[in-house]
């Protein structure tokens, strides 16, 4: 099928042109039109109808994120963002992901020829993701609500406001419980729906593997951080788990669980080989749980691209894990890594993203 109509958005005429020869190059795809700020994308969207545009962030008139929001409000179409390296850049791209981008790329030096080559690679891989997407309206979506019940038994009688939080050092490193979640492709906003709906002083560390280059898993967690009612970080090597935190595997790094001599509950970090193309991966973070039997172990697997993750599932459902989760077609952006779990029969529980939660809140708690 094709050639695919792709709208270029980005405020300087130089990088125009270097996107639309580098995704030209490709005769899967066609470029339809450009537009040199949000406002312009926004009419040029709605005349053109694209399969997929590409977003740049920092614009004149009206900047990347606001017409992101627009577009996916009025007529939802898949987006990538132009990111630049910038730690202040990474936060506004995880932000737009939030907001229902698909993915994001770096954005070209332009001076360097493999640098171009890299990013010409990435763009016609991620385009070819983006037009085959499932897309909707990013309104939001309310969440299945956390059964009181299940929040006394736990001595949580109340939510607490995202500003009040269980510090790392002040969460309990005893517990019976541990939940990992791996997703990719579309996962910042399964993220943001899932953990912010964790309640204060949830009894289980959380272990998180999203596909994601370095620093920009860095503003991942300190976003979810800020939305959260339990503690969010970017895990290091050492660190000690303890419940009401959630550990982000760091951009480059694989992150595992074990118990230490003093059987202290701990994350390793390595830089062995990608696995299935991925550092981190999902299966590597499953595959370390499956010898915790002492522990009610709670799997879960959400959108993205591929099926990282879905034999890691499968080997802990088989090693006896109390919950496994698939994010069920509905509501993911790409359903693949899910999809995969789900033939293998890996899922006890296929579920929309918004019912995630509260069923790990169930789980755990009762």
């Amino acid at each position: 099928m094709g050639p695919y109509n792709i709208l270029i958005v980005d405020d300087s005429v130089f990088m125009r042109k270097i996107i639309s020869d580098l995704i030209s190059e490709n005769p899967q795809f066609k470029i339809v039109g450009t537009a040199k700020n949000g406002k312009e994308a926004i009419d040029q969207v709605k005349l053109l109808r694209p399969d997929a545009v590409t977003m740049d962030i920092e614009m004149p008139e009206m900047n990347g994120l606001d017409a992101l929001q627009r577009i996916m409000a009025e007529q939802p179409t898949p987006i990538i963002m132009l990111s630049s390296l910038t730690q202040e850049g990474a936060s506004e791209t995880i932000r737009a992901l939030e907001l229902g981008a698909i993915d994001f790329i770096r954005k070209p030096s332009g001076s360097i020829s493999l640098d171009l080559y890299k990013v010409k690679q990435l763009l016609h891989e991620k385009l070819q993701i983006a037009v085959r997407s499932k897309m909707r309206s990013f309104q939001q979506v309310l969440p299945a609500k956390v059964p009181q019940t299940y929040l006394a038994k736990s001595n949580v009688s109340t939510l607490k406001p995202p500003d009040s939080k269980t510090l790392p050092s002040s969460g309990g490193t005893n517990f019976d419980n541990l939940v990992a979640i791996g997703t990719s492709t579309g996962g910042p906003r399964a993220l943001h729906q899932v953990i912010s709906q964790i309640p204060a002083g949830f009894p289980a560390p959380i272990l998180i593997v999203q596909h994601m280059p370095p620093n920009f898993t860095k503003s991942l967690a300190q976003r979810l951080n800020d939305i959260s009612q339990i503690q969010v970080v970017e895990a290091q090597d050492g660190d000690i788990l303890h419940t009401a935190t959630a550990y982000v595997a760091p951009g480059g790094w694989h992150m595992t669980a074990y118990k230490d001599s003093f059987k202290t509950y701990k994350i390793r970090l390595t830089k062995e080989d990608p696995r299935s193309g991925h550092r981190p991966s999902v299966d590597v973070m499953f595959e370390s749980l499956i010898g915790m039997s002492e522990l009610k172990r709670h799997i879960v697997l959400m959108t993205g691209m591929g099926s990282d993750g879905a034999k890691g599932m499968l080997a802990l459902q088989q090693s006896g894990v109390t919950t496994t989760i698939a994010e069920s077609e509905e509501t993911c952006v790409v359903y693949g890594m899910p999809r995969a779990a789900v033939e293998l029969k890996a899922a006890m529980h296929v579920l929309p993203q918004q019912n995630i939660a509260a069923k790990l809140t169930q789980a755990v708690l009762t």
